[in-house]
């Protein structure tokens, strides 16, 4: 199914002065004929008839007229065959039989429902029955963002995590959006939900080893949290490959949250305050053997004192004790002998 654009239809300025116009010549028709024909029947019987059956039935003319605004368009139908689409914000005119076609018009997307609380939701649904005799059949080509719920899934390592994506969309052919899926709105919000998992799956949260995530067969250092922008990446072209069928553009995804699952959040903390801890003492150690170095390099330099390999021993070990200790040190002092 491909959009066919319904172009020349934007008349609906002269059509609607010309039924005016001929509304008003089929009363004062009947009205002339009525005047100068006698009780029985009518002068000009033909002319009367014409008259008479365009002031009853010439309102169906008018079902012809459609108002849309800038980003609009609406699918029509014929009899139950493919018509053509209306773009662009105009008065138009088209055969009064055609119907517009929109199954996702009442569908509403769940936008940001994972901050949502009850009372919102019910704000939402009461606004929703309030506004659902304005729900009418056009198609926006807007460009909307859809932010489905927080998902738990499980990474390449099986560890659960919580993530959120939102996803900018518009639709780009009305012909495909409406006849080739049942609604796609729903579409776009499960196929969103799948490509989501499916790309998760891949990754884990934080670089892990031994992990390939590119699919070439070697370890990189690809992660959640680390290639967001990746990640985000391949997710927009999941869905995309999905969604073409429907006629929908994918223009972004960016992950709006992204959290260990709450059974092992605790636990993955512990282990991140473990290896931060890891890292910061083999700073320390570095530092310190420098230090220590630095120390009896300047005493021999300088020939300050001579010690022997076991005094130095003992001051290593002192120095180090002092610089990689967690407290302050508190040193006892020798008043006596060297030695």
């Amino acid at each position: 199914m491909q959009e066919k654009v319904i172009k020349g239809k934007k008349n609906g300025f002269p059509m609607l002065v010309l039924l005016i116009a001929l509304y008003v010549a089929a009363i004062v028709g009947l009205a002339v004929c009525g005047a100068l024909g006698n009780d029985d029947a009518p002068a000009y019987p033909v002319v009367f008839g014409i008259c008479a059956v365009y002031a009853s039935l010439g309102w169906i003319l008018l079902l012809g007229f459609k108002v849309l605004k800038p980003q609009e368009a609406l699918v029509l139908t014929l009899f139950g065959k493919y018509y053509g689409t209306l773009k662009g914000d105009g008065f138009y005119w088209v055969n009064p039989f055609c119907s517009s076609v929109n199954p996702a018009a009442k569908t509403k997307l769940n936008q940001s429902g994972d901050v949502s609380t009850s009372e919102a939701a019910a704000e939402r649904q009461a606004a929703n029955q309030k506004n659902a005799a304005a729900v009418t059949n056009r198609i926006s080509l807007k460009i909307m963002t859809l932010s489905n719920n927080r998902q738990k899934i499980n990474d390449c390592l099986g560890n659960p995590v919580e993530i959120g994506i939102a996803v900018t969309w518009r639709v780009t052919d009305t012909a495909k959006a409406v006849f080739n899926v049942d609604n796609y709105k729903e579409y776009l919000s499960l196929q969103c939900d799948a490509a989501l998992r499916n790309i998760v799956r891949i990754y884990p949260y934080d670089v892990a080893p031994n992990v390939d995530t590119t699919g070439d067969g070697k370890a990189d250092e690809g992660s959640l949290r680390g290639s967001s922008e990746l990640v985000a990446l391949r997710i927009r072209d999941e869905i995309q490959s999905k969604v073409n069928e429907a006629g929908l553009e994918i223009v972004e995804a960016r992950i709006t949250y992204l959290a260990y699952a709450p059974e092992i959040a605790a636990v993955m903390l512990q282990r991140q305050q473990a290896s931060a801890i890891i890292d910061a003492r083999k700073m320390i150690v570095e530092g310190a053997v420098g230090m220590v170095e630095m120390a009896l390099d300047r005493l021999a330099e300088k020939g300050t004192v001579n010690l022997d390999e076991e005094r130095k021993a003992q001051m290593v070990s002192n120095l180090l004790v002092v610089l990689c200790g967690n407290r302050d040190a508190q040193p006892v002092v020798n008043s006596g002998s060297l030695y």
